[in-house]
């Protein structure tokens, strides 16, 4: 996580890592140190590593997973957390990052992200990206209850920016 994320009330890497405590971790990004809780992860012999960001020799998230398990390695997917601006810089600039395979994503939806400028098609946020890994291995149920409370809290948060109760619509 970029260090400028813990203060913003628009990080939703926040809220993956309160939904999934158990297999979920926040490192704060430092440009010259890396995490030592991080480097402890990237050379456990029980994790296979993945940073995840688009690049033209990643991978599908789902083919990390058969290759994980062929290997009897639990796939580690590292999330840069910031902006993308900010997360180009945090991949640039961590020296520790840079040999990791690569995986992607393929979003099955556009982004509903609303709370930052510069926002670009295809780019998600955090917690979308989370979701979509669910998805990729296999756990639709649990991504999709996530993107309800995500699109839950985007509309609260939007009512509470503008200064309105958050209505909710009712079958009747």
């Amino acid at each position: 996580m970029h260090e400028n994320e813990q203060q913003r009330d628009t990080n939703t890497g926040q809220w993956l890592l309160k939904s999934l405590p158990a297999s979920t971790s926040v490192h704060i990004w430092q440009r010259k140190t890396p995490s030592p809780a991080l480097l402890e992860l990237l050379n456990n012999d029980q994790y296979q590593p993945y940073l995840l960001f688009p690049h033209d020799e990643s991978v599908p998230v789902s083919q990390v997973s058969q290759q994980a398990n062929k290997a009897a390695k639990v796939p580690l997917f590292i999330i840069l957390d910031g902006t993308w601006q900010e997360a180009k810089k945090m991949l640039r600039k961590s020296a520790w990052l840079e040999n990791l395979p690569v995986a992607h994503i393929t979003p099955s939806h556009t982004s509903n992200y609303q709370l930052r400028r510069n926002q670009e098609d295809g780019h998600l946020c955090t917690l979308e990206v989370g979701c979509e890994v669910l998805k990729a291995l296999g756990e639709e149920r649990q991504s999709e209850q996530l993107l309800n409370f995500f699109d839950h809290y985007m509309q609260a948060f939007k009512a509470d920016k503008s200064g309105h109760a958050l209505t909710t619509k009712t079958n009747g």
